[in-house]
């Protein structure tokens, strides 16, 4: 089938290049050396065109089966994007009835794509989707197929304003996935595809990595039965928080993760989105420690452990300046891409994530910084680090020189942060845009999996364009950072859309029509029920981790 014809493409990238600057939003974000050769790399290393193609399919397929010969998918160069990442949505050249497509999207990759489907179904359709146990997916509204409204001649072109859109948190697989299955997880890439994900963390399996590589130093299973926590205490093991709880791991359990790891890259390579892995932070077993009784290593104290007992807190932690940091920093990063087959390039590490460094020096922060950065280098010559900003906002230790030491300790545009907090303490603003750093602007919104009803719609419909915009912006993405899934489906509905605005969204007319959406029709009782929901419950915090009525958010505690 012919390529569509150029001209409407070019209506759409000149209109909107003229809206940028009539209204004096920037569309190009800012540029990191580092960070371009990433973006080259995605896009060499992606999957084919042809594959990308048939996980949107397979998402639609699953989504709205009756549909599958409505739509036509294309995925189109960056180029023909007008240089950014985008998808178009244009009416079908050939449509001609009920049996052939109706709509076509076009888009940069399979995310693009799946994004695509997913605007045109929420702002032509009038549906809805979310997590089931929030309810699902409303799709009652959608017209049958043959019917299926047309969007404006030449069609709609949406770029992304910044190239990430994260997602998860590094306690979300602790909270809310320990228990998956392959059924569940498919679900949840799905959902992830719908919403323009593109950097999900991809955690699950890792202790089978791990115990691969510390076999090469004799450390037995047994060993590691006491470092590894339960499925539903990793988190915090892998964090250095605690160990043993909850443990140990069967055989069988570790092997599964890893399978299951397997067949959750390979979805997620096919859409086209770029899985976050794990790197080392230097959290050991107690057993290397007597292996190597010369290594440099700190006895942490008591982190909110059961009872303060030793059995399972005070974990030890590998000095980062100790040259068997960076060799088992090397050996994980080399296993994981050994085992996975490819790697993205981008690495989550968070040695200080609620764990003070003992020394405040600056010189020794950077120290500890660079050699965490050389461990994923020397394993990765291309490796990309992202942080977690949490420490920043958590612990009175980071003042401005210690923070700064970290942040440069590495190669500016070879580090990205998380600004996890953001839509409540953004900690961009009084960093000096992390002192040059390029970061993601990040809701956090949720902590330990509570379930609560409130939100800050306000913030998050305004926050990620007031970063963008800010002058010197480093910021490069967007992100969800919830540490509990499957609650509050507005607030992720609105967060995700925020990849793909370029100027503040109008909260009355949103949140107007997001009922509609949500139940299939327009209910004027459930309009006047969400405007007073928008102005109470979901403009206010849940009043934790300090937030209260009269804090520096300005937003009230519900």
């Amino acid at each position: 089938m012919p390529p569509s014809p150029p001209a409407p493409r070019l209506l759409l990238l000149l209109a909107l290049l003229i809206a940028c600057a009539a209204s004096g939003v920037g569309c190009s974000a800012p540029r990191f050396a580092q960070l371009d050769r990433l973006r080259e790399l995605h896009q060499r290393e992606r999957r084919p065109a042809a594959e990308q193609v048939d996980a949107a399919r397979g998402l639609l397929a699953r989504l709205l089966p009756s549909h599958s010969a409505s739509f036509e998918f294309r995925v189109v160069s960056t180029e023909q994007c007008g240089g950014k990442a985008c998808f178009i949505i244009n009416n079908h050249p050939s449509f001609d009835g009920e049996a052939t497509p109706e709509i076509l999207i076009l888009g940069a990759s399979g995310v693009e794509i799946s994004a695509g489907l997913h605007w045109y179904l929420k702002n032509y359709c009038a549906a809805h989707t979310s997590w089931a146990k929030t309810g699902g997916s409303q799709l009652s509204s959608v017209p049958y197929p043959g019917s299926l409204p047309r969007v404006p001649a030449g069609g709609i072109l949406i770029q992304r304003p910044v190239d990430w859109s994260y997602y998860q948190n590094a306690v979300t697989s602790s909270y809310s996935f320990a228990w998956w299955d392959w059924e569940r997880w498919e679900k949840e890439i799905d959902w992830m595809a719908l919403q323009g994900i593109n950097l999900p963390l991809a955690f699950t399996g890792q202790e089978t990595i791990w115990q691969k590589v510390f076999q090469r130093y004799n450390i037995s299973k047994s060993d590691l039965d006491d470092f590894f926590g339960g499925p539903a205490f990793l988190s915090w093991s892998r964090m250095a928080n605690m160990h043993g709880w909850g443990g140990p791991l069967p055989q069988t359990w570790l092997d599964d993760q890893l399978t299951l790891q397997k067949k959750i890259l390979s979805r997620m390579y096919a859409f086209g989105m770029s899985p976050v892995l794990p790197a080392f932070s230097g959290n050991i077993p107690a057993a290397l420690k007597l292996k190597f009784p010369s290594a440099k290593v700190t006895h942490l104290g008591n982190w909110f452990t059961v009872d303060s007992n030793p059995r399972w807190c005070c974990t030890y932690l590998l000095d980062a300046s100790d040259p068997l940091y960076v060799e088992i920093g090397k050996l994980f990063i080399e296993e994981q891409i050994r085992e996975y087959g490819r790697t993205s390039h981008v690495y989550n590490c968070d040695t200080f994530d609620e764990n003070t460094p003992p020394l405040s020096d600056p010189n020794y922060i950077s120290s500890l910084g660079a050699a965490t950065f050389r461990a994923m280098q020397s394993g990765d010559d291309d490796a990309i680090w992202l942080m977690q900003g949490w420490l920043f906002t958590y612990d009175p230790f980071w003042e401005p020189p210690q923070m700064k030491a970290l942040l440069h300790s590495v190669p500016v545009g070879r580090m990205i942060v998380l600004d996890l907090y953001a839509e409540v303490k953004p900690v961009w603003i009084n960093s000096d845009q992390f002192y040059g750093v390029p970061y993601i602007w990040c809701m956090l919104h949720n902590f330990a999996a509570d379930f609560e009803m409130y939100g800050i719609l306000d913030a998050v419909a305004s926050g990620p364009i007031d970063a963008r915009l800010s002058e010197k912006s480093t910021m490069v993405g967007v992100g969800m950072s919830m540490e509990g899934i499957e609650q509050n489906p507005i607030v992720y509905d609105l967060m995700s859309e925020m990849g793909f605005h370029h100027r503040q969204v109008d909260l009355q007319v949103w949140v107007e029509t997001y009922p509609t959406r949500r139940y299939g029709k327009s209910v004027v009782g459930l309009q006047d029920a969400w405007r007073i929901l928008h102005q109470t419950l979901y403009n206010c915090t849940d009043g934790k981790k300090g937030q209260k009525p009269g804090c520096d958010s300005g937003v009230p505690r519900c």
